[in-house]
């Protein structure tokens, strides 16, 4: 039950209402036009089955699914009822941040992302707008719209994840895997360091240009591997010799008051040159990002090993159907939710949700986050508590 009276728009498909049953404020996100083609009816089912199916405390947590519509026929709108977070790393990511605050935040985002391939689902889309942080500092991922369960039958879509953050085996159209998602996690690193995006292409060949002008020309054995068409377009390029790490993330970029800060810097750059690595073979797996030095001194098995989600749909990549039958499956789910709902197993998983969330409040190493809001601008202070 929803008080629509508190509804505040923040987007044109994203609101925040309050939860009257639950007794906490939710996220209503609208999904845009699901059924306007195969595309954007395929992205909600896909969203909506994944988010069902992940339970972990650094992923978004779905409370509810409805419609107005009362019919198949007339259905036309959905809506996903999420917990509400009080801001995107967008607002904290160019803050000037210590390694604690630093390595908290992307060991959470590494814990995520584990969870999510411990099922074989790859995000595709990470980036500072889907990830938000609570008052309490818990960060949660978001958006599974584009997020896929892995496959090898075929050649996955180019055209996934924010230009800026997008890795470079998706740019080159070649088959990728799990730790296409460490590239972008890199990439939010790298910014959180700079306070600048820092491969900022203005478009997919430009993009491909900043990548090569910063980490070198890739190695013919990683051209080889590519299609003949885009192989000969990549090895008329200039050869670039690429910057050092220690050039493109100085020491003066991160905190350095301290022996122990210098130790920190010292660790977060090599996970930077470990992440950001173009052959995708080459390239530092999640697991092997938490148990870096930098991350692991957050390492909770409960976290990182969390067991993973069950998906319920075992063909949802391999589903091709026209927008009539895209649309029935939707609502099958949606009337599924409501008639759990209504015999009160949703009901109870979402107070189980909201009894988890609220007791992260008490966690002991964790980290607050006051917002002071102003003219137009808002301030956010992290607090890490060791």
């Amino acid at each position: 039950s929803l008080d629509e009276s508190s509804c505040a728009h923040f987007s044109a498909s994203l609101s925040s209402a309050l939860d009257t049953v639950l007794g906490i404020p939710v996220a209503v996100k609208k999904l845009s036009r699901p059924f306007q083609n195969q595309t954007h009816a395929k992205r909600a089912y896909r969203e909506l089955v994944l988010l069902k199916c992940v339970n972990h405390k650094n992923i978004i947590h779905l409370l509810n699914v409805f419609t107005p519509q009362k019919s198949l026929e007339e259905f036309q709108d959905l809506y996903l009822v999420m917990e509400l977070m009080d801001a995107s790393l967008c607002q904290v990511i160019h803050m000037d941040l210590d390694h604690e605050r630093m390595s908290y935040l992307l060991y959470q985002i590494l814990c995520g992302i584990r969870h999510l391939h411990s099922a074989g689902i790859i995000h595709r889309d990470l980036k500072p707008s889907n990830i938000v942080v609570k008052t309490d500092c818990t960060l949660k991922i978001l958006d599974f719209g584009l997020a896929r369960t892995a496959c090898t039958n075929f050649m996955m879509t180019p055209y996934v994840v924010t230009r800026y953050y997008r890795a470079p085996e998706v740019i080159l159209g070649m088959k990728y895997k799990e730790n296409v998602d460490i590239w972008s996690v890199g990439c939010i690193m790298g910014e959180m360091v700079k306070g600048s995006v820092i491969f900022q292409g203005t478009d997919h060949i430009d993009q491909w240009n900043k990548v090569i002008e910063v980490l070198g020309t890739p190695s013919l054995e990683f051209m080889n591997r590519l299609m003949e068409t885009v192989r000969n377009y990549v090895m008329n390029k200039p050869q670039f010799p690429g910057v050092s790490f220690n050039e493109l993330f100085p020491d003066w970029a991160f905190p350095s008051e301290t022996e122990h800060d210098k130790i920190k810097t010292s660790q977060a750059r090599d996970l930077l040159s470990k992440m950001l690595v173009i052959d995708p073979e080459s390239r530092i797996s999640v697991q092997e990002a938490l148990s870096h030095p930098y991350i692991h001194v957050w390492y909770d098995p409960a976290e990182a090993d969390a067991p993973p989600p069950q998906i319920s749909d075992k063909q949802l990549e391999e589903r091709e159907h026209s927008i009539e039958q895209w649309k029935e499956l939707i609502y099958k789910e949606v009337m599924d939710w409501e008639e759990r709902n209504k015999n009160g197993v949703t009901k109870e998983e979402c107070l189980d949700k909201t009894l988890f969330v609220k007791s992260n409040l008490n966690s002991v190493n964790s980290c607050e986050i006051e917002t002071v809001l102003g003219l137009g601008d808002i301030m956010i202070t992290l607090i890490i508590t060791l």
